[in-house]
């Protein structure tokens, strides 16, 4: 056992790149394989799933701590910011919209949640462009309310708020272009 101070605490909301905020509900120490394992012990309350992680694996994983105010503010004017729209074939574009929301990182699930949103008077998106639009948009809000302190639906309508205010200055001119 390394003697090094562990990066999270119990109580620590922590972020797992596939599976997005969970909390860290308990270390453990277990003998697999013959082997004694640290572990951090996740709880994911909205998959109603528990994660044991070792704690040796933390970084190759990717775990991490909430992101800074300073991503937050990132990733917020991220959804405020004109939508990038691919013309590329759906299938390639959903794989890149899968694999940014799996990588954690709150800029790039901002981009995604950006991207595919349609407001009320736009064209209807298709079923697999709304399932990771919701993807996309329930990771950002749990993230959001975990910092904030809140919870996922006051986060996911703040973040719908901010999308509702800012996209119709530019779909209108994304018609003509």
């Amino acid at each position: 056992m390394s003697a090094k101070a562990l990066p999270f605490d119990v109580g620590d909301y922590v972020v797992y790149p596939k599976h997005g905020v969970g909390r860290v509900i308990e270390l453990q120490n277990q003998e697999i394989a013959g082997m004694q394992l640290e572990l951090y012990v996740l709880r994911f309350e909205k998959e109603r799933m528990t994660l044991r992680v070792p704690t040796n694996k933390v970084e190759s994983i990717g775990m991490r701590k909430l992101s800074s105010d300073k991503t937050l503010r990132e990733a917020l004017d991220v959804l405020k910011s004109k939508p990038k729209v691919k013309r590329t074939m759906w299938s390639r574009r959903a794989q890149e919209y899968e694999a940014k929301i799996n990588s954690g990182d709150l800029v790039s699930i901002a981009e995604v949640t950006r991207d595919l949103f349609r407001a009320d008077d736009q064209p209807e998106q298709s079923y697999s462009e709304r399932q990771i639009f919701e993807a996309a948009s329930s990771r950002l809000a749990r993230e959001l309310a975990a910092m904030e302190k809140t919870d996922e639906p006051t986060a996911l309508t703040k973040i719908l708020e901010i999308l509702n205010e800012h996209a119709p200055l530019y779909y209108e001119t994304a018609d003509e272009a």
